[in-house]
């Protein structure tokens, strides 16, 4: 083999009457992959359950193979295309008719914001960090935890928010990345604070501190109380 031989890096021995086949091949699948989610009914991968990114994922590598191997001929993939949509049909079916089924295969939504105070464990279930559920909620116009009365994570990933009203705001956590907000183990004035891994608010005097009484975490940041400016 000779390094750097440009027909055999740009072409190799295929003639190059084939890339008008690729062409023909990159848009049978794309069509495959766009008609799969056009007949389920999703219009973005963030309303994706699991089991259809799974589904999504396996139509992918076959319609990708397609593209551009010469040996791979259409018919198989949309075998695959038809094999997969029946699939995905019998369980989406089996999935309301057996509830349990539906919540082993996908789960089920969590609570993970109840009156302003964060259900560290639950969070945790979820594979999700403090921060990323944080970055979720700055993203949804959130200032700190005390604005919100419920939070959901769904099943899809998305978060789903329930805000206090605006006379029942609450002090609570700021949101905002912990180098922008002060943290601290032992509190330099009296006051609210706020426990800065589940959002508990305890009153602290100066010096004081200690483990939450919630999640026995031990550092805190000044609870806020600002109301929630939703986007116009």
């Amino acid at each position: 083999m000779t390094a750097f031989d440009w027909q055999r890096m740009l072409i190799d021995k295929l003639p190059l009457q084939f890339l008008f086949e690729v062409t023909l091949r990159t848009l049978f699948a794309y069509l495959v992959v766009f008609s799969f989610l056009k007949i389920s009914g999703r219009r973005g991968v963030r309303q994706l359950s699991l089991f259809e990114l799974v589904v999504i994922l396996t139509l992918g590598s076959a319609a990708g193979d397609v593209t551009f191997y010469d040996d791979v001929p259409l018919l198989p993939v949309a075998m695959v295309f038809l094999t997969l949509l029946v699939m995905y049909r019998v369980t989406t079916y089996a999935m309301e008719r057996m509830p349990r089924f539906g919540d082993w295969l996908e789960g089920k939504p969590a609570v993970i914001i109840e009156d302003g105070v964060c259900d560290v464990p639950n969070l945790e279930r979820k594979n999700i960090s403090t921060d990323e559920f944080f970055m979720e909620l700055r993203q949804k116009g959130v200032e700190h935890l005390g604005q919100v009365r419920i939070g959901i994570m769904e099943v899809n990933g998305d978060v789903s928010l329930y805000f206090q009203p605006e006379d029942q705001v609450r002090p609570g956590l700021s949101v905002l990345p912990s180098p922008l907000r002060q943290q601290y183990r032992q509190v330099p004035a009296a006051g609210l604070y706020a426990c800065t891994c589940c959002g508990k608010t305890t009153e602290l005097q100066a010096g004081g501190g200690g483990p939450c009484s919630r999640c026995k975490h031990e550092e805190w940041s000044e609870a806020i109380s600002s109301q929630r400016y939703a986007p116009s």
